[in-house]
């Protein structure tokens, strides 16, 4: 008879193992989301309830950078490393092979796919390899942005420039199509889901919205929600960055045109109003999505991730684009949200955003491939004791700028114009105050600079720092 009931304890234990569901994944991903700019993470002025409800559920990560770019675009290689893998310059290299490796399955949700997920995608892709192929389900694919009006440009010129209406759907746009693009992005989410609970497979969605990137349209009820003249004008704010023409980000850059040169106070207060709209717009969509989540009743085992492809400055440090080495451009929100993650706490060590791969092959107990450089953030999750994923952060645009992040320093490197910037991030977040020139700070400079070598090396970046700063290689 204890024999009989052994078994039968055993067999009822077995049965529980292998009769639990895989957890669903849930992956909301923005694009030119400044980190900064959610209420609950620093940001008063922006009206985001929903994400501010999901960073009280959740792990917010403060220290998430995007690794750069080899273009203007720089959600082209922050994606293409994220569905690949591969960081930036690697990516590079293999993007004209990522239809191949969407053949063989290589592709951040064909691993899931083949874990048993039902992988699901909506909105922006933007990466050089059929989205049809590695997705089981498409409903839209949009492009890198809605298209941008002559009208959008340079503005606001003075108090009386009224060409530019954010909710003229006239303009196209967002509004191609009839309806705002981010309320169909929800739309499409709300429909997978409720689709969902007629099948017994997990589901990996991959909800991408072109929002907050311009054109900075949003519905005029959202633009209503704020008072130009009580938007702040940045601290770092200046007229035009005295280096824009060396790293790139000269009048001749798409992004750097949208507001007048040199940038004045008030067409900064207008350009972060319309920013701040189109956000709390989103934030509006997010909350749609999570609402019908938990009307499923997924949403208990259910991993929410939202992130951002990077950040942007939008008037800080005279630049209004995220071509550049500065926190606000390289550090996009990251927030995690499941079953066995804290609820309510901010983590500070350093990471990549394109962690959010390895981190849900981890979830889905998948192995990790070779080729997948990133690291899961689920250990740092679980604990704040947790070491950084990377003793070092590396970032480069174009051969222009690099940048490299070793503890509480920060180098910015511009090979053009013979420039090194340092800054104490811990003690200056905001990047006011260029420590590279104090004769104490020289040795700190020398050993970052070699830091940055190495990280140049490690990631097969083509650049030679040494023709521009030889002296710091002797």
């Amino acid at each position: 008879m204890k024999r009989q009931i052994t078994t039968l304890f055993i067999l009822l234990l077995v049965a529980q193992c292998f009769g639990k569901k895989k957890p669903n994944i849930l992956f909301l991903f923005a694009d030119d989301h400044c980190n900064e700019e959610i209420h609950a993470l620093g940001n008063a002025e922006v009206i985001t309830p929903n994400l501010d409800q999901l960073t009280s559920q959740g792990v917010t990560f403060t220290n998430t950078y995007n690794m750069g770019a080899w273009n203007g675009a720089v959600c082209v290689a922050s994606r293409a490393m994220m569905n690949s893998g591969m960081s930036v310059w690697r990516a590079h290299n293999a993007e004209k092979q990522f239809p191949q490796r969407a053949k063989d399955g290589m592709m951040w949700a064909q691993l899931l796919e083949e874990k048993g997920y039902d992988t699901y995608m909506t909105g922006k892709w933007h990466v050089k390899a059929p989205v049809e192929d590695i997705f089981m389900t498409v409903a839209h694919e949009r492009p890198g942005m809605p298209n941008q009006t002559p009208q959008g440009y340079n503005r606001p010129k003075s108090r009386d420039d009224h060409q530019w209406k954010p909710w003229d759907t006239k303009n196209g746009g967002y509004w191609k199509g009839g309806k705002h693009w981010s309320e169909v992005v929800a739309d499409d989410a709300i429909k997978f889901l409720d689709q969902s609970t007629k099948s017994k497979k997990p589901f990996f969605m991959y909800i991408a919205f072109n929002a907050p990137h311009d054109p900075r349209q949003a519905p005029k009820a959202y633009n209503d929600m704020y008072d130009v003249d009580k938007i702040k004008i940045p601290t770092s704010f200046m007229p035009e960055y005295p280096w824009k023409d060396f790293i790139g980000c000269s009048k001749k850059l798409r992004d750097e045109k949208l507001a007048p040169f040199p940038r004045t106070r008030y067409s900064v207060q207008m350009n972060r109003l319309e920013y701040y709209a189109l956000i709390t717009h989103l934030d509006a969509q997010i909350g749609r999505i999570i609402k019908e989540l938990k009307r499923t009743g997924k949403d208990k085992n259910t991993y929410i991730i939202y992130s951002a492809d990077h950040g942007l400055a939008v008037g800080k440090h005279g630049l209004i684009g995220k071509q550049s080495m500065y926190e606000h451009s390289m550090k996009p929100p990251l927030i995690v949200i499941g079953p066995s993650i804290p609820k309510n706490e901010k983590r500070e060590q350093l990471v990549y955003l394109q962690d959010v791969m390895a981190t849900t092959l981890d979830i889905a107990k998948v192995k990790k491939p070779t080729y997948i450089e990133f690291n899961s953030l689920l250990p740092i999750c679980k604990s704040a004791k947790a070491d950084d994923n990377y003793d070092a952060i590396y970032g480069s645009y174009l051969n222009l700028q690099r940048m490299v992040r070793v503890g509480d320093y920060k180098l910015i490197v511009y090979p053009t114009a013979k420039k090194v910037l340092l800054y104490n991030v811990k003690e200056d977040p905001k990047e006011l105050y260029d420590l590279s020139l104090q004769d104490k700070y020289q040795p700190k400079v020398k050993e970052l600079i070699k830091r940055l070598q190495k990280e140049q090396k490690h990631f097969e970046d083509p650049l030679d720092l040494t023709k521009s700063f030889s002296e710091y290689f002797i």
